[in-house]
């Protein structure tokens, strides 16, 4: 059974910093070859002055954060908002907070952070416990 408590904060799982590398190998393990994430001309004449990651990169960071946490079977729901992009360089922080607990199951507020305490990604999860 997993310990669980309301304004429980999940282990955070970080990652970083960001590589050129790592985008072009998530490029190929998710099949989205969009050169704005690969391509720095491409990047730069799109105004984006580089490339940067794919948005659900991100969104996995905080996939691990539950995975990490109960088993990827027991995730009922997982949503998220991206609210700013993440960069070549950033090192980003994901984690997890229990808002509620009823009838075996909880409800977490999520989100993920660069190093300068920006928020990039916010989410909500639902779980099943055992």
């Amino acid at each position: 059974m997993v310990e669980i408590s309301i304004g429980q904060v999940l282990e955070p799982v970080i990652v970083g910093p960001i590589t050129r590398h790592m985008l072009a190998l998530y490029c190929g393990a998710s099949g989205d070859h969009n050169p704005i994430h690969v391509d720095s001309d491409f990047a730069k004449a799109a105004g984006m002055g580089d490339v940067f990651a794919h948005g659900m990169l991100s969104m996995a960071f905080l996939g691990r954060v539950l995975t990490d946490w109960v088993p990827q079977e027991n995730i009922r729901e997982f949503e998220v908002r991206f609210t700013a992009i993440v960069r070549v360089g950033d090192v980003v922080t994901a984690t997890g907070k229990v808002m509620s607990v009823a009838n075996g199951s909880a409800e977490l507020e999520m989100h993920a952070s660069n190093q300068n305490g920006e928020v990039v990604i916010k989410g909500r999860a639902s779980v099943v416990l055992d």
